[in-house]
């Protein structure tokens, strides 16, 4: 595709990296509309930094109204997203910037997670006061360092269709009476899980903000067995849905993940472990299923992922009104004069009780990693704290209550021998001990 030809006037460029997210091209289009507006032209970036790494200016596109006025509707991305990670070698950082000093880019707007904006605010402290850069906040996990509890774009619309997913799956384990075991996509926060896990009312969701430190497999599969045991002991129910964070993996000890059959681990341009490639639901499934199984006791659970369905479905109306306001304060950002704008050179946009503001790179970069500073699930919180109210799985009550811990011992046992209240306490008491968020 041919570039867009020289006017003279700086441009600004926009361009979408990491996964897909409902919203996207609601940003695109604000951010176009009103740059127009303006007296800007918009150089569309297609493959987020993939061909400006490599010095190819041709794979862009001047955005014109028409063309971006009522992709809003739409999920996806029209100028596609990718993980290409200019950051690696200072010299991408310079491929990169002469680029875009080709296409007479003289402010970018990215649009991406914490890999993306990571990106964002090393390019524009490389480029020292050559390029201006603004990122919009976009990820489906809700992880970046927003102010109070606004979410990332893309995360509600995200949260809702796993909801009716969900609602779908626990209809059919009521009817079925069999288990689900849904792994929730979120590389690092438990937030797009529990979100959906308490709208929806799932059995349990089990999220990695409540491990101290690296999660043990077995510990896992204490927690789903124990659920299920619960719930049959006290309730006579062999049904449930239990909601796993997919950032779970990233918790487990690389000595455990080599030592599953059949996983393989292999990691982005970021560093990161591709979680897809390891089938956390299916583990958990088979683990779960071989210990009822060596007490003579057939259970039925079935295992299912939640990700992809939702990257690049059409937003919500909360979505779409959103981008919005992010699209068009990113283009505030990059041609406003005043001095407020101009004291820093990149900066993320952000609402924050109802009014746009800037959040300066160097306040988002966590001293401590030299990475994106990640917004986790404070299990310390009244909402999590209520999410876990209404969840069923062993809880102190459980190990404190004669009746109750008797009725679990004899569920556990189920004919296969005994298994005393001392028994069921010493097997599976510390989940209450050594796991955050208790009751």
């Amino acid at each position: 595709m041919t570039g867009p030809q020289s006017t003279g006037d700086e441009r600004i460029g926009v361009l979408v990296g990491g996964g897909p997210a409902p919203g996207i091209n609601g940003v695109i289009s604000a951010l176009t509309l009103e740059a127009r507006n303006r007296g800007r032209q918009v150089v569309g970036i297609f493959d987020g930094f993939q061909w400006l790494m490599a010095g190819d200016t041709q794979k862009v596109k001047l955005l014109d109204h028409d063309e971006v006025s009522r992709i809003h509707f739409q999920g996806g991305s029209i100028l596609n997203t990718a993980r290409a990670n200019p950051t690696k070698k200072t010299a991408q950082l310079d491929t990169v910037l002469t680029a875009l000093a080709k296409l007479e880019i003289g402010y970018l707007a990215t649009i991406g997670g914490d890999d993306t904006m990571f990106a964002a605010s090393r390019l524009a402290e490389r480029a020292a006061g050559r390029l201006r850069v603004c990122h919009v906040p976009k990820t489906i996990d809700n992880d970046l360092p927003l102010p109070g509890d606004i979410p990332t774009f893309g995360f509600e619309t995200a949260r809702h269709l796993g909801f009716s997913l969900v609602q779908n799956l626990m209809e059919d384990s009521r009817a079925t009476r069999r288990w689900y075991f849904v792994v929730v996509m979120g590389r690092t926060a438990g937030h797009l899980a529990l979100g959906i896990g308490k709208a929806a009312g799932a059995t349990l969701t089990v999220i990695p903000e409540e491990f101290e430190g690296p999660v043990r497999l077995e510990t896992l599969c204490d927690l789903l067995e124990g659920a299920i045991l619960k719930r049959k002991a006290l309730w006579g129910r062999s049904d449930g849905v239990a909601l796993i964070a997919e950032g779970l993996l990233e918790r487990l000890t690389p000595e455990e993940m080599t030592s599953i059959e059949g996983v393989r681990i292999t990691r982005d341009d970021y560093g990161h472990l591709r979680l897809a490639d390891m089938d956390l639901a299916f583990i958990l499934k088979t683990q779960v299923e071989r210990r009822f199984a060596e007490r003579g006791e057939r259970i039925s659970i079935t295992h299912k992922n939640i990700g992809y369905e939702v990257r690049c479905a059409d937003p919500l109306a909360f979505d779409c009104e959103y981008v919005r306001a992010l699209g068009y304060g990113a283009t505030d950002f990059l041609l406003r004069p005043d001095p407020e704008a101009a004291r820093y050179h990149g900066a993320l946009v952000c609402l924050d009780n109802g009014k746009l503001r800037y959040l300066n790179f160097e306040d988002l970069i966590d001293p401590a990693t030299g990475r994106t500073k990640i917004r986790l699930v404070d299990v310390t919180k009244p909402s999590y704290r209520i999410a876990r109210e209404y969840m069923i799985r062993l809880e102190r009550e459980d190990f404190d209550d004669g009746e109750r811990l008797a009725a679990l011992a004899r569920t556990a046992a189920n004919g296969a021998g005994t298994s005393s209240p001392e028994e069921f306490k010493k097997r599976f008491g510390y989940l209450v001990t050594e796991i955050r968020g208790g009751i």
